[in-house]
């Protein structure tokens, strides 16, 4: 059911609000004068873009009030996107064209001597995200906007984001994002909203028998408000981020004025470091302490923001068992897991609920999308760190944890002793602890040393490492003594296992992901409650990932089809498979594509300084350098065709190979040593190809600094193909592969995440697939253990030729070496890309012979994009409203 509803009192003739170029103009003149950001000199484009995107976020605030006025009048359920990421992009070209103004703001600004485009340029992308997880956050919210659900993002409001990476000779390097130096036209700060957030102190019992949280230290975050403005409707939504200081009051005036001047303002530093940096390091206890506080942030503010609002809009009349009818919680991912006991805190202490109410309240109200299969993305904190900064959740999970235990007795019974301590070894919220005393007894015997996760117990380390035994001087007995002690495992809260007994839903984001989420993942909790269980299959906004990023194609969908009504109704898409054999269209199809190309060569050039031939194949892998997602698999096969075009003539090497330009981008973690490698070694591989000149324009190898959205909306419309070639079953998703599917580019890769998908929708024939099944990957690394795996002769091939040092002076044997052997840590081909490093070579081979058919390639590229229609964000978005979080739309008129 679609309410439509005019707001009485608002804006009288908001529906006739559509401004022409002269009002546009002098808007835009308007804020130059009287709201700069600079001083006044001349009308230069970064005074150009504050001005204009201030004249539009005037339209979207008129937008915006009346969409929150609405939701307030009407008191609808509102689902509200809990997310450490939102990697927003470049907001000016997305609002504009959302509010439907794009032709009237390009007219206005030539008429101040600038081109909408080029003061788009301007805006630098907010660093509010790294990857996959921010964007679909974004597009999440452009789908909820567009789509009239009430709806709000939380999220943080990151002073310096992840990081602006570089690329030098010794590989990347790391420099602190600069987006808010100069300022963000589109956030307003309201002062009026903050809430107290505490660290620390401890827990006491008042005379009334509750449990208070009192002491330690205490901060404020503060919100900054950004509108969603959605697509071809009024409805503007909010993503809502917080910042971090402390009341004026905690300045130590004396010790400032006594010359201490670090002393006087610790506790406002240690308040606003909280929103520096975007996951920041947490080798160090600091970091890990840092992380947490950020976690923790984000969920308390939220949550207390949440509150109230529900109790404003009850007017006095607070009926709390209404609140799961009236609020939806989404945590995306395990980052804002501490919105459970933040929430039964709230409830039990400060709302005087019972534990049974609160717990009820919570458990309807809590839903969690998991994203990962990677054990070290399942987040564990250290129980002594979280005691330590968070005392009082620290009880509610111990109680939650006795409560998940007894339900596991209640469902198993104690007959069968073995299984029920592996169950419970697996499914506690709580890891290496003994068992409460409620339940010890039951087993009839004490617990003698933790049980792990896997169900077996820890040995102990008896050895002395060399470097101690050396130490060991004469009968230092007592030495001895303590290096020979067991060293226990220590003492974690399991973060994901929180998330999925606090909440009523648990989502993969894949159909592939979520078998192997019920199956593997959380098997234990699936047989449990089976009903939590869903697949919400991942999408992107076809508005910013199609329809404004690449105009060119979507001029000639629109003509083809005969409506632009696909951009709403992605279904429509479909009807371009029967044109796809139409010459007429194929043609046009690569004129656009050429455009795009051309436009790529241009940016690379200047960007990197390598110039690369538009004709070529734009062969294009972009996303977070991470070992599982094998663009070492990528580069170790360029080197392959590398190595095999130097044993050829020129004519040979002609004839045998497309020409291909191979680009890369994307951010290694500052502290994943590994994947900075990858990136090093892919940067020295292109510098000794792009510089052979018997190679010249047949390969390319780009590797793009910094990649981010804007980025991404230049390179997806100009690529031709794309590499998703993650080790089967270990990319819960990916929505890269959809934005490259949906602009019209073949894939090459494995049955992981959304491929699958991806491959029954465009079809077998328009997917490149090679290498092993996500069913088969755990009997591989036990072949590879067992010293059964016997090496391709092509992959150690390419192995001793990397390490011939034809790349340049750094020495690649800890790369290398990380593809050998049959155990060990950082050995082993763990992600097994010399298993389907002869399968991809080969697929490859597959590429080549098919792009020389370019009526055939064509062909594949318009049955791509029809294909891509059923990843779009808006029906997932429908998916979830429906399924999890039980909202209707409500559209402002």
């Amino acid at each position: 059911m679609l309410l439509c509803v005019i707001v009485s009192g608002v804006i009288s003739n908001l529906s006739s609000f559509t401004p022409d170029v002269a009002s546009i103009t002098s808007s835009i003149r308007y804020h130059a004068e009287f709201t700069p950001l600079f001083s006044s000199r001349s009308f230069e484009l970064p005074e150009a873009f504050f001005a204009t995107a201030q004249s539009v976020r005037d339209a979207l605030i008129i937008n915006w009030n009346a969409t929150y006025d609405l939701h307030e009048e009407m008191n609808a359920k509102q689902t509200y996107y809990l997310s450490m990421e939102f990697l927003q992009g470049r907001a000016l070209l997305n609002a504009v064209g959302n509010l439907e103004l794009t032709g009237e703001y390009a007219e206005a600004l030539g008429k101040l001597g600038h081109t909408l485009e080029a003061v788009a340029s301007q805006e630098p992308d907010a660093a509010l995200g790294n990857g996959g997880l921010g964007r679909l956050a974004s597009c999440f919210l452009d789908s909820l906007a567009t789509l009239n659900y009430p709806a709000w993002g939380y999220g943080l409001r990151y002073k310096y984001g992840l990081f602006k990476q570089i690329l030098t000779k010794d590989g990347q390097e790391e420099v602190a994002e600069n987006w808010l130096e100069i300022g963000n036209p589109w956030e307003i700060v309201r002062n009026d909203i903050s809430y107290p957030v505490k660290f620390g102190g401890k827990v006491v019992m008042g005379s009334d028998g509750k449990s208070r949280w009192i002491g330690g230290e205490d901060i404020v975050a503060v919100a900054y408000d950004v509108p969603i403005p959605g697509y071809k409707t009024k409805t503007t939504i909010n993503l809502r981020l917080w910042s971090t200081k402390v009341p004026s009051k905690l300045l130590d005036l004396n010790a400032f004025n006594a010359g201490e001047h670090t002393k006087a303002c610790e506790a406002q530093a240690n308040a606003e470091k909280i929103c520096y940096i975007l996951y920041p390091g947490d080798e160090s206890e600091e970091g890990k302490i840092l992380r947490l506080k950020q976690q923790y942030t984000l969920c308390s503010a939220s949550l207390q923001d949440i509150i109230t609002r529900f109790e404003r809009r009850c007017a006095g009349n607070v009926k709390w068992e209404q609140f799961p009818e009236k609020v939806a919680v989404q945590m995306n991912d395990t980052h804002p897991t501490l919105c459970i006991p933040e929430l039964m805190r709230i409830l039990v202490d400060l709302k005087g609920k019972t534990w049974e109410e609160a717990w009820s309240l919570t458990q309807s109200t809590v839903a969690y999308t998991n994203h990962t299969v990677l054990p070290e993305a399942l987040e564990k904190w250290s129980y002594e760190l979280m005691q330590r900064l968070l005392p009082r959740h620290v009880e509610i999970i111990e109680m939650i944890d006795e409560q998940l235990i007894q339900d596991i007795i209640s469902e198993y019974g104690t007959s069968n002793q073995e299984m029920l301590e592996k169950k419970l070894a697996t499914m506690r919220i709580l890891e290496n602890f003994d068992l409460p005393a409620s339940v010890a007894d039951l087993f009839g015997k004490p617990e003698e040393t933790p049980i792990d996760e896997t169900g077996e117990k820890p040995e102990a380390n008896n050895e002395v490492a060399p470097s101690e035994r050396d130490e060991l001087k004469g009968d230092d007995t007592q030495k001895i003594k303590a290096v020979q002690e067991p060293v226990l495992p220590p003492k974690m809260v399991r973060m994901a296992n929180l998330c999925v007994v606090g909440g009523h839903a648990v989502n993969g984001v894949a159909a592939i992901h979520s078998e192997i989420v019920k199956n593997e993942v959380f098997n234990d909790f699936f047989q449990l409650w089976p009903e939590k269980f869903q697949n919400k299959t991942n999408g992107v906004t076809p508005r910013r990932w199609i329809h404004f990023c690449n105009p060119d194609l979507s001029s000639v969908i629109t003509k083809w089809i005969g409506t632009e009504d696909w951009v709403l109704k992605t279904e429509i898409l479909a009807e371009l498979r029967k044109f796809a054999d139409n010459k007429d269209l194929q043609i046009e199809w690569r004129a656009a594509k050429r455009s795009n190309k051309i436009k790529v060569a241009s940016f690379l050039k200047e960007k990197t300084g390598y110039s690369v031939n538009p004709d070529a194949m734009f062969d294009i892998q972009v996303k977070r350098i991470h070992e599982y997602k094998r663009q070492l698999l990528n580069i170790l096969g360029i080197v392959y065709r590398y190595k095999k075009m130097k044993e050829m003539t020129a004519a040979e090497r002609k004839a045998k190979f497309v020409p291909r330009v191979c680009i890369f981008g994307g951010k290694a973690f500052s502290t994943y040593v590994q994947a900075k490698r990858i990136v090093k070694f892919i940067t020295d591989v292109g510098a000794t190809i792009n510089h052979d000149s018997d190679i010249g324009d047949l390969l390319k190898v780009v590797f793009v600094p910094d990649y981010n959205v804007s980025v991404a909306e230049l390179l997806i419309p100009a690529s031709e193909l794309s590499q998703h070639i993650s080790t089967a079953g270990m990319e819960a998703s990916g929505t890269s592969n959809m934005k490259f599917a949906m602009n019209g580019c073949m894939l090459i890769g494995t049955l992981d995440g959304a491929n699958v998908e991806i491959r029954e929708e465009v079809g077998e024939d328009n997917f490149f697939l090679f290498g092993a099944q996500a069913h088969e990957i755990a009997g591989l690394r036990k072949e590879r253990a067992a010293g059964k795996f016997v090496s391709d002769e092509r992959f150690e091939e390419v192995k001793k030729f990397v390490r011939s040092g034809v790349f340049g002076y750094c020495n690649y044997d800890e790369l290398m070496g990380s593809l050998e052997g049959n155990e060990g840590y950082g050995r082993a081909d763990y992600f097994l890309v010399g298993k389907d490093f002869p399968s991809y070579i080969e697929c490859q081979e597959e590429v080549d012979n098919a792009y020389r058919d370019q009526t055939k390639w064509t062909k594949m590229s318009i049955l791509n994009t029809a294909g891509s229609y059923k990843f779009s964000s808006d029906r997932t978005i429908n998916e979830y409203a429906k399924d999890i979080w039980n909202i209707e739309p409500l559209e402002l008129i």
